[in-house]
């Protein structure tokens, strides 16, 4: 079932990027901006991930962690983020555990992978809470950061 604003936002730890573990509850009292992309080093999920780059000073701004998820492996995560020049971490579901929690799974996708994360942009408060909730059927289409950043300033 689909996660909607008010609900109680799953817990998980993952990998990072430096091959560290994060979980969601490292930011218990923060705003966090939760992003799944389907593949590191894709073309619509690098440009999503740089926009986030560079407007990351409205992020900070307004008390709000981001956290990148997707299927890829740490060891390529690091390399993405590093080509990229990602100032926020990415974080490995290599299991797929967290985006089916998060519901926000590709069973089927292109060129005949199975299970690869859905892009979507989900924001939690600081008590756990989902305060925003946009899961993309369409892989091309990017979230509406707009809609992020007025719920951030809404529950700033």
């Amino acid at each position: 079932m689909a996660l909607k604003k008010g609900d109680r936002a799953p817990q998980f730890t993952l990998f990072s990027d430096e091959k560290k573990e994060v979980s969601l509850s490292d930011f218990q009292g923060e705003n966090v901006v939760l992003l799944f992309f389907p593949m590191a080093f894709s073309g619509v999920c690098t440009t999503e991930l740089c926009a986030m780059r560079d407007d990351i000073s409205t992020y900070n701004n307004l008390k709000a962690q981001i956290l990148g998820i997707s299927v890829d492996s740490p060891f390529v995560l690091g390399k993405f983020r590093e080509d990229q020049r990602l100032n926020f971490p990415l974080l490995s579901d290599f299991n797929k555990e967290v985006a089916r929690a998060y519901d926000c799974l590709h069973e089927e996708f292109v060129f005949g992978l199975r299970g690869v994360g859905k892009r979507s942009a989900f924001v939690i408060d600081g008590q756990g809470i989902i305060q925003h909730a946009e899961v993309l059927e369409n892989p091309g289409n990017l979230p509406n950061f707009e809609a992020v950043v007025e719920t951030l300033k809404a529950i700033n």
